[in-house]
């Protein structure tokens, strides 16, 4: 059995990651008021803490993973003969797909014969964890390194990303709206409904008057993709947990989702950074990523 390993912006359900076996997750970090912290997976409980820090106007940036750790990292499994699948953060997003590359050559001049595949997700928050889930059940059904990695490189664009945030200021302190935007969005209670593109990129898509509009938006695409009502849902949510039950509850009447099937997750620290708090975000395989 080969190890899976990927990065903390998966936001997996630290339940959900307990269950597997071989999986390692390897942190990045962020800052606040000086101080840098590793971003392990976190629940419901744990989270509050850094959005209230949020909330009470604190600054969080954040960093990727440098070439030099994940080396450790792959080493530390190649030493013990075990292969390895690596599936990182959007491209788009962050440079750690590019450090993961970098350090496989690195250990591949070392160790020749290791067999390290890198995997770019073009996916973000449980959008990537929802692929790391299904890269394990493909390891546990028996697939190999090599035929994993070509499964999911074929299968990438079927992995839908939508979300809405609360809070434009966020998405402006990014570079992902202007402040004018910002500031008349928060005005007129204008709640942004965005996706992750073909590309990994982080794309504003739509503009719904209030919360609850912009909730039932998001559970909307499920019937607009065709998506099967019958697969497993992933969805995220930034110290927001009753909107993210609500955006459940909505799939379960208005689609007949399984609620058993729809797994409910936190937005970690690095990609709360930049989404800020009420962030939902709902994640499903569809034909195309809209």
């Amino acid at each position: 059995m080969y190890t899976i390993i990927t990065d903390s912006c998966c936001d997996l359900n630290p339940k959900v990651a307990g269950r597997y076996e071989n999986l390692e997750i390897v942190p990045l970090s962020y800052t606040m008021s000086g101080e840098t912290y590793a971003n392990p997976l976190y629940d419901t409980e744990t989270v509050k803490p850094y959005y209230n820090r949020l909330r009470a106007g604190e600054m969080s940036t954040t960093s990727q993973i440098p070439p030099a750790m994940w080396q450790e990292v792959f080493l530390a499994h190649v030493k013990k003969g075990e292969q390895i699948l690596c599936m990182t953060f959007s491209s788009a997003l962050s440079g750690t797909y590019s450090s993961a590359c970098v350090a496989r050559e690195m250990v591949l001049e070392e160790a020749p014969d290791a067999v390290i595949e890198v995997i770019d997700t073009l996916s973000a928050s449980a959008g990537q964890g929802m692929m790391v889930c299904d890269a394990l059940d493909n390891r546990n059904a028996g697939m190999s390194v090599q035929e994993n990695a070509e499964w999911l490189r074929a299968r990438v664009q079927n992995y839908v990303h939508w979300f809405t945030v609360d809070d434009l200021h966020f998405l402006k302190r990014g570079g992902r709206c202007s402040p004018s935007a910002a500031f008349f969005g928060s005005m007129l209670s204008i709640k942004p409904v965005l996706h992750v593109d073909s590309e990994g990129r982080l794309i504003a898509r739509a503009k719904v008057r209030g919360r609850r509009q912009a909730l039932k938006a998001l559970a909307q695409k499920v019937g607009e993709l065709d998506a099967a009502k019958d697969q497993t849902i992933f969805i995220s949510h930034g110290d927001c947990e009753e909107d993210a039950e609500f955006v459940k509850q909505t799939l379960v009447e208005m689609y007949g989702c399984d609620s058993e099937k729809i797994v409910l997750s936190v937005v970690g620290p690095v990609i709360g950074s930049h989404s800020g708090p009420g962030t939902v975000a709902l994640f499903f395989r569809g034909r195309d990523r809209g």
